[in-house]
């Protein structure tokens, strides 16, 4: 009979061991529900443990209980699963502390732009995003974690206006969704969100670097020769315009026509795909800017003498008249032409640094040639590939590396160059002489060489490059002959002899509203020659790299810092699969019944085969 009670006492034991960690995990379960430690979690946690310890004071008197078999294996079991709890639980603390993301969609959809990283990383001041929105959006949300990722000084916080309209009232929201930004004492309004437009890589990056930026650039772009117009039309530069404002600058038109000299505040001056051939004392003028630490961008189309040779013979650049036909190939799968080079190699510039192998598309592009002249650095920009060459008769079917007349690839579609710049007062002599005399009458014969080789050349008409040269604006025409028509408008003062008429600025160009503008010119001059305007131009803008090859090249030469030149962030493309309710139900019932069916039945079929 003792023998039996005893056996029963032994039972009750056993069962009673497992009161204890039932008590434990409830204490640890309060505590973390609770986020302390209430008198409760602590006195489960202390009785389950303390009965844990009298079941094994007592189980562990038993003589020979260590030695069985059974208690040997259990005792291996909870070691090897506290083993385990604890090697899982320092490797999600390792993961957390330390996490790494890889991003394996097509369009690195869930990766901040280079741009964007470098942002938030040299962000000097603590700079907040607030969401005036009621429920936070997942999207919205992942993005702005993405920021945090990046830089510690970006913070954000959703905030439902109903619940705070003093703060609403602060940042004068008037609807619902809208982002703003705050830098210290300035705000910024970002977007409004709503469901079918999220919170935007592009917009948040532009509005805090022109939050944190005080810095406002004048960008002057030359007109007058054909330029591409600054205006939503095809072939015009206004994707690029509304870019340069996203990034404080301000783009204005620059007649030379009007003026003798490059405005003083200009950060730059772009030449964009000048159609016909510069007056000299325009050449003169932007040469007078350039040497004296200006800085100027060229972009300058095939089939085109801009008329701006001895300019680039300065810098040892020579803008080659042949066109670069790109026969890798690469193209074809999206609808380019061999005239249209496919650009994946970059120099090792600010400008390009971040591009690594991507694309950049240039149609109708001519070769730029660079020789070394003392005192100036280049550095190749855009190369193309090894089976590219520079065609120099594109009218002549079919296309083929000619070895006598063509030069062989890989070829440089542009190049920047720096050089020391001298004072204004070691310029030559002014040469007062070409100042458009508004009384020379516009005669045609007033142009002296300057000119565009007003030559009938019939020009290789059509480019004729085969298929796909897919722009129609960049057929390089001759393009009107050289007739001067000066467009003697804005030279209103007639009387423009410095004699009385103390008005001088009176209605000029707008680039002269500033009464005091600041000398912009460095110690460097610094040069930028594409081989191509077409890539810049609106529908060419958004393509690939275009942009950033345009956008790094304008921040470059107006000496920005180094750190806003990368690769700006991209539109995500909407890449869901709309499905019908038939379409949806097919899709559903295949795969949760037709599909495991059909195993089911092969599986049958081969057991009764075997059989």
């Amino acid at each position: 009979m003792k023998t039996i009670a005893k056996k029963q006492k032994t039972n009750y034991f056993k069962y009673l061991f497992w009161l204890g960690p039932i008590l434990s995990i409830m204490g640890l379960s309060a505590r973390v529900v609770a986020g302390q430690w209430s008198p409760i979690a602590l006195g489960l946690l202390i009785a389950g443990l303390v009965i844990i310890g009298l079941w094994l004071i007592l189980v562990g008197s038993s003589p020979g209980f260590w030695g069985r078999r059974s208690t040997q294996a259990g005792t291996n079991a909870i070691i090897a699963t506290l083993a385990m709890i604890i090697i899982l639980g320092l490797i999600n603390f390792l993961g957390v502390r330390y996490g790494q993301r890889i991003d394996l969609t097509d369009n690195q959809l869930f990766t901040l732009s280079p741009m964007s990283q470098r942002v938030v990383k040299t962000l000097q001041q603590p700079v907040k995003v607030w969401m005036f929105s009621g429920t936070p959006n997942p999207a919205d949300l992942e993005l702005l974690k993405n920021y945090r990722r990046y830089g510690s000084k970006l913070e954000y916080e959703f905030v439902n206006p109903q619940l705070k309209p003093g703060l609403a009232q602060k940042f004068n929201v008037k609807l619902p969704g809208e982002v703003h930004l705050e830098y210290g004492q300035d705000r910024k309004l970002v977007q409004t969100v709503d469901e079918a437009e999220r919170l935007s890589e592009i917009k948040l990056t532009n509005s805090i670097e022109q939050l944190t930026s005080d810095r406002i650039d004048q960008v002057y772009f030359l007109q007058g020769h054909g330029e591409r117009p600054l205006e939503e039309v095809e072939g015009g530069l206004s994707q690029a315009v509304s870019a340069l404002k996203d990034k404080n600058f301000t783009p204005l038109p620059l007649n030379l026509a009007e003026r003798s000299e490059v405005p003083k505040d200009a950060s730059l001056v772009v030449v964009a795909g000048p159609k016909r051939a510069l007056f000299e004392p325009e050449v003169q003028a932007l040469n007078n800017y350039l040497s004296t630490g200006g800085s100027l961008l060229l972009m300058i189309d095939p089939e085109i003498n801009a008329g701006l040779d001895s300019l680039l013979t300065a810098w040892g650049v020579n803008l080659d008249r042949q066109i670069v036909i790109d026969a890798s190939g690469e193209g074809r799968g999206v609808g380019l032409g061999p005239a249209t080079p496919l650009v994946t190699t970059y120099g090792n510039h600010p400008i390009t640094r971040d591009f690594g192998n991507n694309y950049s598309l240039y149609p109708v592009a001519r070769p730029v040639e660079v020789t070394p002249v003392q005192g100036v650095t280049e550095t190749p920009l855009l190369r193309t590939s090894e089976e590219s060459w520079a065609e120099s008769t594109p009218e002549t079917q079919p296309l083929q590396f000619d070895p006598k007349s063509d030069r062989p690839g890989p070829l440089t579609l542009a190049v920047a160059l720096t050089r020391k710049a001298i004072p204004p007062s070691a310029l030559p002599t002014p040469t007062p002489q070409a100042t458009a005399s508004p009384g020379a009458s516009p005669s045609p014969t007033a142009s002296p060489k300057g000119q565009v080789p007003a030559s009938p050349t019939p020009t290789p008409q059509a480019t004729a490059s085969p298929g796909a040269f897919l722009s129609p604006t960049a057929s390089p025409k001759g393009q009107a002959p050289a007739s001067p028509t000066p467009t003697p408008q804005a030279t209103a003062s007639s009387g423009a002899s410095p004699s009385p008429s103390p008005s001088p600025t009176a209605q000029a160009s707008p680039s002269l509203v500033n009464e005091k503008p600041i000398d912009k010119r460095t110690s460097e001059s610094r040069l930028v020659v594409i081989g191509n305007s077409s890539f810049s131009s609106n529908g060419w803008f958004e393509q690939q790299l275009n942009g950033d090859v345009f956008l790094n090249s304008v921040s470059w030469l107006s000496n920005r810092d180094d750190q806003t030149l990368s690769i700006r962030p991209k539109e995500q493309k909407n890449r869901r699969i709309n499905l019908t309710s038939m379409q949806a139900g097919v899709l559903g019932w295949t795969g949760l019944l037709i599909m495991p069916l059909l195993g089911l039945m092969t599986a049958g079929v081969m057991w009764w085969r075997r059989r």
